[in-house]
């Protein structure tokens, strides 16, 4: 499946990716600045993304957890998530993400 990432630089480009792991996986074995410090468990938030809106309707809803780590950023917008919390579905290929600035 393809993704197309901007990176904190504005360098976009895109990638493929195989389906069923986490799109911070995805972004740490294509050598995205992603730290992932908690290992994906939404805890930290080192993997701070935007989503383009058009895909917001097919990812899983925010739990408590990731609510509150994006609250506590000061880059949070609406289209905020921590890409550990979004699986990588046939339904998400063509996803448009910009890695958030660091906290």
């Amino acid at each position: 499946m393809h993704i197309t990432v901007t990176d904190r630089d504005g360098t976009t480009r895109g990638i493929e990716v195989e389906p069923d792991k986490s799109l911070m996986q995805a972004l740490l074995e294509h050598d995205y600045a992603v730290e992932a410090q908690c290992g994906g468990v939404a805890s930290c938030g080192t993997c701070h993304i935007y989503v383009d809106p058009a895909f917001a309707d097919r990812l899983p809803e925010k739990d408590f957890s990731e609510e509150d780590v994006l609250a506590a950023s000061h880059h949070e917008r609406p289209e905020s998530r921590l890409a550990c919390q979004i699986p990588l579905k046939d339904e998400l290929d063509g996803l448009t993400i910009t890695l958030a600035p660091v906290d």
